[in-house]
């Protein structure tokens, strides 16, 4: 696990409390415990590391139950999405993204519900049918032939 991977686990499980423990602590304690030439620690680096932490963030507590109150409070956490980039979904970006108003040959890359036609729709794929590319009643002859 590397510095920032580190800072951003104690601050999305709420180790870094801005009283107790900063996220300078986290930074020194996570210098403090990797090697001299190394940018990630172990596990069992990151094990001396939380043993640290603990007893500053739980002040009151003596050191067997203050790592065991910072591993309950890491314990079955997921990283956050806080300030993750959501999807606009403004007036503009949904007319501009709406294939049903394409015209000329960017309405041949997608079928009749919006989804896109892959290779098919952004290649000139020849039919040897014998017929002009975007003819309408292309393999009506015989049938015009025979009612004759």
């Amino acid at each position: 696990m590397n510095g920032k991977n580190w800072a951003k686990l104690c601050k999305d499980c709420k180790v870094i409390d801005s009283k107790n423990v900063t996220s300078t602590d986290v930074d020194i304690v996570f210098t403090k415990v990797k090697g001299k030439t190394s940018r990630v620690i172990t596990y069992e680096e990151f094990q001396k590391a939380l043993e640290q932490l603990a007893p500053k963030r739980f002040k009151n507590q003596s050191k067997e139950e203050a790592l065991y109150s910072i591993h309950k409070l890491i314990e079955g956490k997921e990283p956050t999405n806080v300030g993750v980039t959501k999807v606009a979904k403004t007036g503009a970006v949904d007319r501009l993204t709406d294939t049903s108003k394409y015209t000329g040959s960017h309405k041949e890359r997608f079928d009749e519900s919006g989804k896109g036609k892959g290779k098919g729709g952004r290649e000139e794929i020849v039919e040897h049918t014998g017929y002009v590319g975007a003819y309408k009643n292309a393999g009506t002859y015989d049938e015009k032939t025979k009612a004759k």
